[in-house]
């Protein structure tokens, strides 16, 4: 049985359930507390899973994002080697050219 719904369709149901996952374990560092959470997040898709009517998707969909938002951490966690994290540029490699330009001191 082929899918009713397209790959686009699939592909942004993952990245909300990424999201929120993303957003869950924002608050909350400790994977063993993180992980019923994500138990009970993953449970949510699940029971929408065989939902094929295109306007009742719409609202889950709807209300999930709203969800979302109003979940949103306020500082989320970054990676500190990633961009806006603690070590983001903290060593930045020096410059490639010639430390001192010798033909200019005569």
């Amino acid at each position: 049985m082929s899918s009713p719904f397209s790959a686009a369709h699939r592909l942004y149901v993952k990245s909300l359930y990424k999201r929120m996952l993303k957003n869950e374990m924002d608050w909350v560092i400790r994977y063993d507390l993180f992980k019923p959470r994500a138990l009970a997040i993953r449970a949510e898709f699940e029971r929408n899973r065989d939902v094929s009517d295109p306007r009742a998707l719409a609202n889950i969909i709807e209300k999930a994002e709203a969800d979302l938002n109003n979940k949103k951490h306020p500082d989320p966690y970054i990676p500190a080697p990633f961009p806006g994290g603690t070590k983001w540029e903290r060593n930045v490699p020096p410059p490639l050219g010639p430390i001192f330009d010798h033909e200019a001191h005569h």
